[in-house]
């Protein structure tokens, strides 16, 4: 246990903190599993949910509770995902 004002006083914030991230890295797992799910749906809410997930994952970069080349990493597969799922839901036309 801490013993001066300081120490005491950073504990606090450290498990403040500790409790914010851990809160915003779930939604980004939320929102990760979300898009994976929609995976079987339509193309309109496969979408949606890309849009909400790389929102989720852009604002966790931007408070630095996830690493910014994760964030774009998770970004970037998902939007291989998305794409190749438009690829295949249209028709090739030869």
């Amino acid at each position: 246990m801490p013993h001066t004002r300081s120490a005491k006083k950073n504990l606090r914030k450290t498990a403040k903190r500790r409790l914010h991230n851990r809160t915003v890295k779930k939604g980004v797992k939320t929102e990760l599993k979300g898009f994976q799910t929609a995976l079987e749906g339509p193309i309109e809410e496969l979408r949606t949910q890309f849009k909400l997930a790389c929102k989720k994952l852009d604002k966790a970069a931007a408070k630095r509770v996830v690493h910014a080349n994760q964030a774009a990493r998770k970004k970037s597969q998902l939007a291989r995902a998305l794409n190749a799922k438009e690829s295949a839901a249209k028709p090739s036309v030869s």
